[in-house]
């Protein structure tokens, strides 16, 4: 009949991939060596594998991809045109049985190529179970892989984390040049004598299974494609900060026979230095003085203590519940951390963060503004109370209104003065300070930080002048105001040059 296609579509053929175990002949699954007896065509990726010549002796025909490996410029190159070549016959009806060293899918770039390819065509890919190289290993190793391994091809060695915290096994370290390509890689995250485990030719009769030094690990009497490498995990000792010895001393000094000032102490009485503490803390860190800073966090965590062991005495709370009940909270309102929750940002965090923290002191507060403490320094409350009221909608859309209540402020504040009303210029005043913080939260700036700022240039700026009088007889009444700011700009120029 015209018109018909009379050409019959020749039927796909499949693959079959089976691994050969980690050397030895006898851990070959009964399945596996069914199948390579079973007449139908066999590929070996390479003859490079001790199980080979037993399947050969015992009449089994195959043949291999070793003449890739003398014509590929890369492994990668080379695996593709493996991969390339089992789909082309499998599509033109071959029934193939392909074998690799070891497990099918253990280190077995060529498996993951075939697979992919395969379901691109639709084309069916069986895989059979085998043994790897890694049970042997795990059992001459005495380890379980539930604990904690990293395996990894020695091509990948460059890839590994500085903070990796499991044992690594690297494969495929097939030649002297990889070994000490790996040793290299190996230095950065371990100690140059770190102790390694070399391995090679795994379940055969010339098994080699020793514990060498790191560096040593290229200078081994043979090394070929059947060596690979176990890094057991880096133990990292734990140090314990306990405030046990803290918490007892100040126990001691407040127990009859102590220091008569420390029992005297209250929350009260000791408020004025934790406020005095937290400052000089601030000071350190604005002087980048980590010894400062130590010593300044140290004299802060003494007031801690402090109040914990008067609350303790007085049956409300101990230094424990104090640890415990941060330690909860951190966990808490870290649920991209510890939880099942993702953050895209540090932006993120901080929005979970408010929400978490609203939820857990809804039924503390009734207002927008409770939570600002009354004992904040006056920029910083200020500061705060406006970001709180601006997150219900109580805020201008842009900083162009936040301009001019500056100047209107300004303005009546001007004609506050002229009046001489006291009440009256403190009050214009504090709304002029008021506006500029909220100038400040627009501009994304702390106004207690940016006045700190300010303070310590002006102290810097000073003492230069300070030191211009004194070279020159250390009378200020003989320099004029003009003399005196020339000592001040010379103070910003010499400043703009450091």
């Amino acid at each position: 009949m015209y018109g018909c296609n009379n050409r019959q579509e020749m039927p796909q053929g499949d693959i079959t991939i089976v691994g050969l175990g980690p050397g030895s002949f006898k851990l070959l699954t009964m399945e596996t060596w069914e199948l390579l007896n079973s007449g139908r065509p066999l590929l070996l990726r390479t003859v490079q594998h001790p199980t080979v010549a037993e399947i050969s002796s015992r009449g089994v025909e195959f043949a291999t991809y070793d003449h890739i490996y003398q014509a590929g410029n890369s492994f990668e190159e080379i695996y593709e045109a493996i991969a390339a070549d089992l789909i082309a016959r499998a599509a033109g009806g071959e029934k193939i049985i392909y074998a690799v060293p070891g497990s099918p899918l253990v280190a077995e770039r060529t498996v993951t190529l075939i697979r992919q390819k395969a379901a691109a065509r639709d084309m069916d890919v069986k895989i059979i179970p085998a043994m790897s190289f890694l049970e042997t290993l795990y059992s001459r190793l005495a380890i379980d892989p539930v604990s904690g391994i990293t395996v990894i091809d020695s091509a990948d060695i460059g890839t590994l984390p500085r903070d990796l915290g499991t044992a690594l096994i690297i494969t495929q370290v097939y030649s002297r040049q990889v070994a000490s390509e790996t040793k290299i890689a190996l230095m950065e995250l371990f100690p140059d004598d770190y102790q390694v485990t070399f391995v090679r030719n795994l379940s055969l009769p010339d098994e080699e299974v020793r514990v060498i030094p790191l560096y040593e690990l290229d200078r081994q009497p043979v090394i070929d494609h059947l060596v690979s490498v176990f890094v057991p995990p880096q133990v990292v000792a734990q140090q314990s900060f306990a405030l046990d010895p803290l918490v007892d001393v100040m126990a001691r000094l407040r127990s009859p026979g102590g220091c008569l000032w420390d029992i005297e102490q209250t929350h009260t009485t000791l408020r004025r230095y934790i406020v005095e503490e937290v400052y000089e803390v601030l000071e350190a860190i604005d002087s980048c003085d980590s010894s400062g800073l130590c010593e300044e966090l140290g004299d802060l965590l003494l007031q801690i203590v402090f109040h914990a062991r008067i609350a303790e005495q007085c049956g409300e709370f101990t230094m424990q519940d104090v640890v415990n009940e941060v330690t909860a909270k951190m966990v808490r309102r870290h649920p991209h951390v510890f939880g099942d929750i993702s953050v895209r940002d540090a932006a993120e965090v901080v929005v979970n963060w408010e929400s978490i923290k609203k939820r857990e002191k809804s039924h503390e507060r009734h207002s927008v503004l409770d939570g600002v403490p009354r004992g904040l320094p006056s920029l910083m409350r200020a500061y705060k109370l406006q970001a709180k009221a601006a997150k219900v909608g109580f805020d201008w859309d842009n900083i162009g209104p936040v301009w001019e209540k500056i100047q209107e402020e300004a303005a009546e504040l001007r004609q506050a003065a002229l009046s001489g009303d006291s009440a009256a210029i403190a009050g214009e005043l504090g709304d002029l300070l008021f506006a500029v913080v909220n100038l400040a939260r627009f501009l994304h700036v702390e106004p207690e930080t940016a006045l700190n700022l300010t303070n310590n240039k002006f102290l810097n700026r000073f003492r230069f002048v300070e030191a211009q009088v004194g070279s020159r007889g250390g009378n200020w009444q003989e320099f004029s105001l003009e003399q005196l700011d020339e000592f001040w700009n010379e103070a910003k120029i010499k400043e703009r040059k450091q």
